[in-house]
């Protein structure tokens, strides 16, 4: 099987001065469990703003150190320094950091959230997989969705009680639940799953976060719930959910629902939409903890991170207080708005087109810009994309006049993106949505568009989907909280 690694490039060193080695997979100490994504391990090192006295560390730093295990060697990395090692964040660095929402009935907690019975006995899934990825300067973070339904070709990997060949077209969320039947723990399942990520996108992840329903939940309830502008009447009757449009607070129980609904109003019962709902409630519970100044509430701070740090499982280069504290930090003065959120580019799967995808041609795109640092936009450092946008408030982009080599840059996206960027270069944004507003030339209906994505936005639900495929890539929300909420 041919592998994306890049064995002889320089691997983001987020362990500073301490570090000789990067490290992969290997000897991840990995600290307890919870379901969504980047705003746990985001929250839990916003937590240590203003939380770094001594007698806090050593409190917290007991909790991790409780519930550790590690990883076992994958084969390729058997040559590799595999001491553990100290991050540190302010080596100016990026951070790629793999989250793995676990579907997990085991503990009441996680039974009253997913609900319990024989079937679920037992079962250990990775229904969320997000890639994030922390610019080096700390002003932009990356999140790519990996839908569990994506059909993909995995390399063999280590676990606790052998090797497991490599596989060929396989349910990318099968990785996880067979890494831990065979090997028996979460390490395995773990390991194997960030070693067929690397595979696949040609990244070299050296960090690891695994949640469950519960400890999300928790991580919510200790945020004191989180405020959600819903664009319509929202019913489901597998989780129990019932919520009027307009602006609602969640608590934990209801946001986590929210995170895995698939079968309510306005679903189509897809894991790829399900994304973007999960991007959408990160956005927002990072919003709430911003917008509550947790960098100077220190009980909340401290209450917060034991939250997290008891509710997570942390690969050893971040599962430490003092590292989570430089990581904080180093994010303080994050605009939320360069939270760069989306699914990776997928269409239906061939063999399988009413329940399964693939992955498109325009996902490598994607992970090259992860692959170079790139935000999602491909914004510069002065404002101004590499394509000739600009960016607004939204952290979306606007068309501006660009020289020949920019056009030419941009006709090059657009080819491999998959995305039209003709009309979003005839007009602004809309200050208000984030949007650009022009009208389709056959149908001479109004088409709105996110120029970050080139993707159309429902005016109905603000979903984003991809103008070629009609699959869904993200949330508009933005254009939601002002249309929906009238929040700007």
């Amino acid at each position: 099987m041919t592998s994306h690694r890049r064995t002889n490039r320089t691997i983001p060193n987020i362990a500073g001065s301490i570090a000789s080695h990067p490290r992969h997979s290997s000897q991840y100490r990995i600290s307890h469990v919870v379901r969504t994504v980047l705003v746990s391990i985001l929250l839990a090192a916003l937590t240590f703003v203003g939380t770094a006295a001594a007698a806090v560390w050593v409190d917290i730093n007991s909790t991790i150190e409780h519930r550790s295990f590690t990883l076992p060697v994958q084969a390729d990395d058997a040559d590799k320094d595999n001491e553990p090692q100290l991050v540190d964040v302010n080596a100016g660095k990026p951070v790629n950091v793999l989250l793995l929402g676990q579907d997990t009935r085991e503990g009441d907690g996680n039974a009253a959230v997913g609900g319990s019975g024989e079937e679920t006995a037992g079962l250990h899934n990775a229904d969320t997989t997000i890639v994030a990825q922390i610019a080096a300067d700390r002003s932009y973070i990356n999140l790519v969705s990996i839908p569990r339904d994506s059909m993909v070709d995995v390399p063999s990997c280590s676990t606790a009680n052998g090797t497991i060949p490599a596989q060929y077209y396989v349910q990318f969320n099968s990785i996880f639940a067979n890494a831990y039947s065979y090997g028996g723990d979460l390490a395995s399942a773990a390991g194997c799953t960030v070693n067929a990520v690397n595979a696949l996108t040609g990244l070299d992840i050296q960090e690891v976060v695994v949640v469950d329903f519960q400890g999300l939940s928790s991580m919510i309830d200790a945020l004191g719930g989180v405020d959600i502008c819903i664009p319509f009447d929202t019913q489901d009757t597998y989780t129990g959910l019932d919520l009027k449009r307009g602006l609602q607070h969640l608590d934990g129980t209801q946001a986590t629902q929210y995170a895995r609904m698939r079968h309510g109003t306005g679903t189509d019962g897809s894991d790829v939409m399900r994304t973007t709902r999960q991007q959408y409630l990160i956005k927002a519970l990072l919003n709430e903890a911003l917008n509550k100044n947790l960098f100077t509430d220190s009980p909340q701070l401290y209450q917060l991170a034991r939250a997290a740090l008891e509710s997570l499982n942390i690969s050893d280069g971040l599962a430490d207080a003092a590292t989570l504290a430089g990581l904080a930090m180093s994010l303080k003065n994050l605009d939320s708005s360069h939270l760069y959120a989306q699914t990776v580019p997928v269409v239906a799967d061939p063999y399988n087109p009413t329940a399964r995808v693939v992955w498109s041609d325009a996902a490598d795109a994607v992970w090259e810009k992860l692959r170079t640092n790139q935000p999602l936009t491909a914004q510069s450092d002065d404002g101004q994309s590499s394509d000739g946008t600009t960016d607004d408030s939204s952290g979306t982009t606007s068309e501006t006049p660009s020289d020949t080599s920019a056009d030419d840059d941009s006709s090059q996206q657009t080819m491999q993106d998959g995305t039209d960027t003709e009309q979003t270069q005839q007009a602004a944004p809309d200050p208000n949505t984030g949007l650009v507003t022009s009208v389709d030339p056959y149908t001479l209906q109004e088409v709105l568009t996110d120029p970050a994505t080139g993707g159309v936005v429902d005016p109905e639900t603000g979903s984003i989907t991809d103008p070629l495929t009609g699959q869904y890539i993200g949330m508009a929300d933005q254009y939601i909280m002002y249309t929906f909420c009238r929040v700007s």
